[in-house]
């Protein structure tokens, strides 16, 4: 029987998921319809392929939208995460399965009962992070506890990175996904459990409390601490663990230079700037300083920051561009938004760049002896040009692999799903290493 998969959003990340689905729907006789504000933009990523269509589609218009989702057997949403549950209702309304790679919000969640009845799935959380870190964590997880194996400390991370041929630059950091997230991460307090304590650290301190890390064949990594991890608690079972603990990757060196950002006060998005029109980004650093005729910007940022005068960090500011009398060009903004103006100029992705996503889990477990062993696990995935990047293989693969299990009945659940359950990890892990996404696995003594 021919299927309809709606995909809503044709942007950066749809990529390969549009072209994974098509590829697959050539194979079945079935349809895949992508729609986006732009029609333009969607008609070029189905690219004139047989059992593609495309259209223009504005979510705001509820006629529109519903006549979509009422055509579809299963709709994928990528569009932003505030959206999904306006579509995920007309989903349940028309009996329509739904899935999206966002974090199930409490709106979402509202939702599990009514698309229970509906004989609906809400499928969710199914990309990179969330996603394929809840995968292969819940299937390193489960078996360990298959062998009797008592799991006592769970780490992981992950990291949107430039790949090693791309890494020209002082930070060793390019924007590979949305750059507001990236300035405005770990504000709020973070929250995770080390040693049986629970552990929490403000956001004036988060950044000096990075530990590093090494994945082999790429290096050393620096991880700092996610918001979060307690809930994950819940998600993966781990009652009784002694240590859990979410966090992001970097390369070496950047957590203390991005905390002289923060201890500057230029990531704080609270307020915003009174007279930016006229400012330069010396005069925007040089606002949140103490007044001396007699010393420099530099300078004063040494002192203030107790920093050496040719310390990596200050190399690390002065490369962005902080100290320049070049005109922001803004006539309002926060701090957090005048930086992140300067950052995209500098850490754009060039047309020839290649992204990377690095993951890693340490998953320390005792076995029946009393002894200890850590499982380290680690998967790298590289973008092969500027559409077909790493963060759309690995956001896109999984949500497309989901979905068609979905629709060929191999994931039988209804109601609100994340893929912590092995009926539907199992399935998609064992796809993605067709594609090349896969964990390499090391057993260390503890």
């Amino acid at each position: 029987m021919s299927k309809r998969i709606v995909i809503l959003g044709a942007g950066k990340s749809a990529t390969v998921l549009i072209d994974y689905l098509l590829g697959e729907a050539q194979e079945r006789g079935w349809t895949v319809a992508v729609g986006d504000l732009d029609p333009e933009l969607a008609a070029h990523k189905i690219g004139g392929r047989a059992r593609g269509e495309s259209f223009r589609f504005d979510v705001n218009d509820s006629a529109l939208r519903r006549k979509q989702i009422e055509s579809a057997d299963l709709v994928i949403s990528m569009l932003p995460a505030a959206l999904h549950p306006l579509v995920a209702e007309d989903c349940i309304h028309f009996g329509v399965h739904f899935a999206s790679a966002s974090y199930v919000g409490d709106a979402m969640r509202q939702l599990s009962e009514a698309a229970e009845r509906a004989d609906v799935v809400l499928l969710n959380e199914l990309g990179v992070d969330p996603g394929i870190d809840h995968m292969s964590a819940m299937q390193q997880i489960d078996a360990l506890k298959a062998t009797g194996h008592k799991i006592v400390r769970f780490e992981t991370f992950t990291g949107g990175l430039v790949a090693p041929q791309s890494d020209d630059n002082p930070w060793r950091y390019k924007f590979t996904w949305n750059p507001r997230n990236v300035v405005l991460a770990g504000q709020g307090v973070v929250k995770f459990k080390h040693n049986g304590r629970f552990k929490y650290i403000p956001y004036h301190r988060l950044f000096k409390r990075y530990e590093p890390l090494e994945i082999p064949g790429y290096g050393q990594f620096e991880g700092y601490p996610n918001r979060d991890s307690l809930k994950y608690i819940r998600h993966y079972g781990l009652w009784g663990c002694e240590t859990i603990y979410r966090g992001t990757l970097r390369r070496p060196g950047f957590c203390k230079a991005w905390d002289c950002l923060v201890q500057l006060g230029l990531t704080d998005d609270s307020y915003e700037l009174d007279d930016l029109s006229d400012m330069t980004y010396r005069q925007f650093v040089n606002s949140y300083l103490w007044y001396d005729p007699n010393m420099s910007v530099e300078l004063k940022i040494q002192a203030y920051l107790k920093l050496e005068m040719n310390s990596p960090e200050l190399d690390k500011l002065r490369w962005l561009g902080l100290f320049e009398d070049e005109p922001i060009g803004m006539t309002r903004g926060t701090p957090a938004q005048v930086l992140q103006k300067k950052l995209e100029e500098k850490w754009a992705m060039a047309d020839d760049d290649q992204d990377m996503i690095a993951m890693l889990h340490l998953t320390e477990y005792e076995k029946a002896d009393g002894t200890r062993e850590v499982l380290q696990s680690s998967m790298v995935c590289q973008g092969d040009d500027g559409e077909r990047t790493a963060m759309a293989k690995t956001v896109g693969l999984p949500l497309g692999i989901g979905a068609m299990r979905v629709l060929d009945g191999t994931i039988k659940r209804r109601g609100i799903v994340i893929p912590t359950l092995s009926d539907v990890y199992e399935p998609v892990l064992a796809e993605l290493r067709q594609h090349g996404i896969e964990f390499k696995e090391e057993i260390k003594p503890a």
